[in-house]
């Protein structure tokens, strides 16, 4: 009997798979325990249009990604900051700063978990940060540290 995974089975397969499973282990363990549908033709269309549903979110997902990436591509973000006598900042400068000084500077949100800076940022200078984004996309973004 052909059936519809709708959760994943151990050692049958993931969540929207169309499996081949014996009648009696289909009927009495995965349609009973609500693990599978039974492959009708409407239960196959249903199943198209939601994996067409999915992978449309992921495009526009993508899309979105791109058009932030190429805002902010190799561009530099100015922090300013206070610091005492031999030019160490009182703190860091975090993932989360950076994340703000973007939005203020570029009007581009980026939350601050997508944000991996190479090294701590401890004093003035120049720093680099990588910023990864879902879906494999990401660029690189300069850090400059000024003083307030």
């Amino acid at each position: 009997m052909k059936v519809i995974l709708i959760k994943d089975v151990k050692g049958s397969g993931k969540a929207g798979d169309i499996i081949n499973a014996a009648d009696g282990y289909a009927r009495n363990y995965l349609i009973a325990k609500g693990f599978a549908l039974e492959a009708t033709p409407k239960n196959l269309n249903d199943l198209a249009g939601r994996k067409a549903s999915e992978q449309h979110k992921i495009d526009v997902e993508i899309a979105d990604n791109k058009s932030i990436v190429s805002v902010i591509e190799d561009k530099e973000v100015v922090i300013k900051a206070k610091a005492g006598q031999g030019g160490k900042l009182f703190g860091a400068v975090t993932a989360s700063a950076v994340s703000d000084a973007i939005k203020e500077q570029y009007k581009v949100d980026i939350d601050k978990k997508k944000i991996n800076l190479k090294s701590e940022i401890k004093a003035y200078g120049d720093f680099e940060a990588a910023v990864k984004l879902t879906h494999g996309v990401g660029c690189n973004i300069k850090i400059k540290v000024i003083e307030e």
